[in-house]
């Protein structure tokens, strides 16, 4: 029996590489400032890889780096948008299946957050690419795309706390 992973943080990045969601599952206070640096520095990794990728049809990165104690995955959404995961480092063999039923589920969230009729109610018209304008991490129309990703993370074995904002 494969051991149960243990998930750090998840970053939702927009296609301008702008973060709409930093979300750390992590129980020490100081750790939100390390998972914004894992989901910049990410960015880099993954642009390298989508330019030497001959597949346009892979949304699975793969693992990208590892750094201190977190192992860091990526995906991007068939709407640019990058999604990082960063789970603790471990001895034994994590499969690359469940860890692309994660970034799914993760990606359905934001999907199913997206298509919202009402979310776009004062979007600018140029925003249509770029959904940072949108989903900016304060934005009370965000709190259903949290509360979505805490259900997953949830899933995934992680202590959710709540947080004020919610």
């Amino acid at each position: 029996m494969a051991p149960p992973l243990r998930l750090h943080a998840v970053a939702f990045i927009s296609p301008l590489n702008h973060p709409i969601l930093i979300r750390s599952f992590s129980q020490v206070k100081g750790d939100e400032l390390k998972y914004h640096y894992i989901a910049h520095t990410s960015l880099d990794v993954i642009e390298e890889r989508i330019a030497s990728s001959n597949k346009s049809t892979e949304c699975y990165l793969g693992f990208l780096y590892a750094m201190e104690d977190s192992a860091v995955y990526g995906y991007i959404t068939p709407l640019k948008v990058k999604i990082v995961l960063a789970l603790a480092l471990s001895d034994s063999v994590i499969r690359d299946a469940d860890i692309t039923m994660i970034f799914r589920a993760f990606y359905n969230a934001y999907y199913q957050s997206l298509a919202n009729p009402f979310l776009r109610l004062d979007a600018p018209q140029d925003s249509i690419t770029d959904h940072s304008a949108l989903l900016s991490q304060g934005s009370s129309k965000w709190k259903g795309f949290r509360r979505r990703v805490d259900d997953v993370a949830r899933a995934v074995g992680a202590v959710v706390t709540t947080d004020e904002r919610d």
